[in-house]
């Protein structure tokens, strides 16, 4: 029997690319979407398969169409009080809003133990950007400087990227302790530097013609290494979407991040 999925989310970038794939993959099926943008009460699948209801009111969609999983590309703010909404009526967890803190995390988990629940919160569903927080991972335990430049569409709301901040995390926990940060003597544009987190600087990039991309640069005396990830289309997120939907109905608790389920 085909899982069954709510879109939170529905009409926006990413939520209209999952409604998509949900169409082309026969082990799921699209059942119900919010969006506070909505006109109407049905949204027409894109394969042409029929209408599935839509609606501004979350609770009275999972009341009506009793999903397996909700899936949520939102912001914080919309993310957060829709969690509490689909684990008080029983429904996993599908998420990958970015801005989430670590209280709303620990939040959620608590959600999923109280509601007997799965739920998977990725930074990033590209599959090869995981593999890239776990090459650089490995990476940061012989190199004693690095920098994240990130590079998002300019209507990313959030500066920067989850996938920026949990590699910084990452590569600061597999070498034990904080990377080098240069001190400076003089800062003659504020911010020039970009953000710092465990010793690494970050900085983000926002222009039109982006989608997603990251580089991880190492250095060291006479030498540096990169690592880039550059996600082309939002297709890219889907393969990982797809995994999550699959994989939650089987799970209890929370999975943060796709790294347990690629066995890295």
């Amino acid at each position: 029997m085909a899982i069954a999925v709510v879109v939170h989310g529905a009409a926006g970038r990413m939520g209209s690319e999952v409604i998509n794939t949900l169409c082309g993959d026969e082990g799921l099926r699209a059942v119900g979407a919010v969006d506070l943008r909505v006109k109407g009460d049905l949204l027409t699948l894109p394969d042409g398969s029929g209408d599935i209801p839509i609606s501004t009111d979350l609770e009275a969609i999972l009341l009506r169409c009793r999903p397996d999983v909700m899936v949520d590309f939102t912001i914080r703010d919309a993310a957060m009080p829709a969690a509490r909404v689909a684990a008080k009526q029983g429904v996993n967890l599908v998420m990958g809003t970015t801005g989430l803190s670590t209280e709303d995390v620990e939040e959620i988990r608590g959600l999923c133990n109280n509601g007997d629940i799965g739920a998977i919160i990725a930074p990033n569903f590209s599959l090869g950007a995981v593999v890239m927080t776990h090459l650089a991972r490995l990476a940061a335990r012989y190199f004693d400087s690095a920098e994240i430049i990130e590079k998002h569409h300019d209507k990313k709301a959030d500066a920067p990227s989850g996938t920026a901040l949990a590699t910084a995390r990452a590569m600061a926990e597999a070498r034990g302790k904080r990377f080098n940060y240069p001190a400076l003597e003089k800062e003659t544009l504020a911010g020039t530097r970009g953000g710092e987190t465990e010793g690494i600087a970050i900085h983000s990039v926002r222009l039109p013609g982006l989608l997603a991309h990251q580089e991880v640069i190492l250095g060291a005396p006479g030498q540096t290494l990169t690592i880039r990830h550059d996600s082309i289309s939002r297709e890219t997120f889907m393969p990982g979407v797809v995994m999550a939907i699959k994989e939650v109905v089987k799970t209890k608790g929370l999975v943060y991040g796709l790294e347990s389920l690629l066995g890295l």
